[in-house]
């Protein structure tokens, strides 16, 4: 049974949510402000999280910055706000989807099997098709605990950071173009955002790389992307 988060002030939202989730074999917690939601996540660790971006004590942006300093967690957010600034502030800290309000039940649940549907396609790829752990120089990816460690350290990365590493790592020296790391990563629903995917390699580097200035893993391939460094050696 998964276990889903939802962090939203409305309660009707929540019961609603919460009986449609249950018919799916989801155990729903829930929390009803943003301080309340954050201590959840930290101390449950959920296999989603439901995120409403308006909420009182702390708004949902913030609460998704803090939750993606600790844990790799899906986010899907929601709102009734329809700016499109705020659908790529959303994405660009680290939600892995982004629904507005109003949204019908249908569209929910869709939204949230795809992501466990993604995360179960994804393990099993992994598993099914590459080493388990992949090995360069300072830096070690297990693909099938999602863990990355350089030099000892545990490297916290949100599902989008960690798929990205992996697809290049997997890939030492093929370029990627920013729409087709948005295709394969984010899927078409995200056509257009060629920036997320900036924003996502930004903080993917700031936690991986010695000198963010001069990348030694993923290098900037001008005119075309982003590619991992194929001449880091690599052991195993």
């Amino acid at each position: 049974m998964k276990k889903v988060l939802v962090i939203e002030d409305d309660k009707e939202i929540v019961n609603l949510l919460e009986i449609h989730l249950n018919d799916i074999d989801c155990r729903v917690l829930k929390a009803y402000d943003g301080q309340e939601g954050l201590r959840v996540a930290m101390a449950e660790h959920p296999d989603l999280i439901i995120l409403d971006i308006s909420m009182p004590k702390m708004d949902g942006i913030e609460v998704c910055r803090e939750i993606r300093k600790k844990q790799s967690t899906p986010i899907i957010m929601l709102t009734a706000k329809v700016e499109e600034i705020d659908r790529v502030l959303g994405l660009e800290i680290g939600a892995d989807d982004y629904i507005t309000k109003p949204f019908s039940i249908r569209e929910f649940i869709a939204r949230v099997k795809a992501i466990f549907r993604r995360t179960k396609m994804d393990r099993e790829s992994m598993e099914n098709n590459m080493s388990t752990e992949l090995k360069f120089s300072d830096l070690r990816i297990n693909i099938e605990k999602r863990k990355v460690v350089q030099n000892g350290r545990k490297i916290e990365l949100s599902p989008k950071e960690f798929e990205l590493l992996v697809l290049m790592a997997s890939n030492p020296g093929k370029n990627y173009s920013r729409s087709n790391l948005l295709t394969i990563i984010w899927g078409y629903d995200f056509e257009g955002y060629e920036h997320t995917v900036n924003s996502h390699i930004n903080r993917l580097r700031a936690k991986i790389e010695p000198e963010m200035a001069n990348p030694t893993y993923i290098i900037t391939t001008w005119g075309v992307g982003y590619k991992f460094n194929e001449d880091i050696e690599k052991i195993g």
